[in-house]
């Protein structure tokens, strides 16, 4: 399964937190390093992070993750959408690679 999630902080940061501005690059940063520390298949870019593996794997680190930015804020806002296609693996590279093939073509 490929699956692609956004998650960020809102309300009051919790006891002992380091207040910050409207940015959330710190709460992401600290889910963007659970999701590199879990060994998954993942990239990052500027508006979701996509993580590749077994269900059960895969929504254990989104989890963790999602916890991590809970200490950011009172509430969190997790975004989740999935691919979910069994006997396929490698799909991280391969979907974009299959685009660019047929951008390339002319298709």
């Amino acid at each position: 399964m490929l699956l692609a999630f956004s998650v960020a902080p809102s309300g009051t940061p919790a006891e002992g937190s380091r207040p910050t501005d409207a940015s959330v690059h710190d709460a992401v940063a600290a889910a963007v390093r659970i999701v590199r520390e879990s060994g998954l298949p993942n990239q990052t870019d500027s508006m979701f992070t996509t993580i590749e593996g077994e269900w059960d794997e895969v929504f254990d680190v989104v989890k963790r993750a999602t916890e991590a930015v809970g200490k950011f804020g009172s509430r969190v806002s997790l975004v989740i959408k999935a691919d979910i296609r069994p006997g396929y693996k490698g799909e991280l590279s391969a979907k974009v690679d299959r685009l660019e093939g047929a951008l390339s073509d002319g298709s």
